[in-house]
């Protein structure tokens, strides 16, 4: 088993399936865990979970929520095009994916 920890930036709210809440724009730290494939020649994996970690409805505390990776990127193409629509192209940031924060 191996585990990747990405961040997620969100610019704008957001809705994501599996959370019953709008969520906030912000940073979010999203865990994939990968198991590896037997009886290859060479290393592969195959994703057997993906979480991302959002705010809890009240207090500091932390939800960590089992999502979909499509639902993930959907989420994040509508946050990239709302702001391609709202902001002009010399102020759009160059890469809204995401960015490895740790590899384990």
């Amino acid at each position: 088993m191996r585990t990747t920890n990405h961040t997620v930036t969100f610019r704008r709210p957001f809705w994501l399936k599996g959370v019953d809440r709008v969520l906030p724009p912000a940073d979010y730290r999203v865990m994939i865990d990968e198991e590896l494939i037997e009886g290859l020649s060479f290393s592969a994996y195959h994703r057997v979970s993906t979480v991302i970690f959002v705010p809890a409805p009240s207090g500091s505390a932390v939800e960590m929520v089992t999502i979909g990776p499509l639902d993930l990127q959907a989420a994040q193409d509508q946050d990239a095009a709302t702001l391609n629509s709202e902001e002009p192209a010399s102020s759009r940031p160059l890469a809204l994916q995401f960015e490895q924060h740790n590899r384990r």
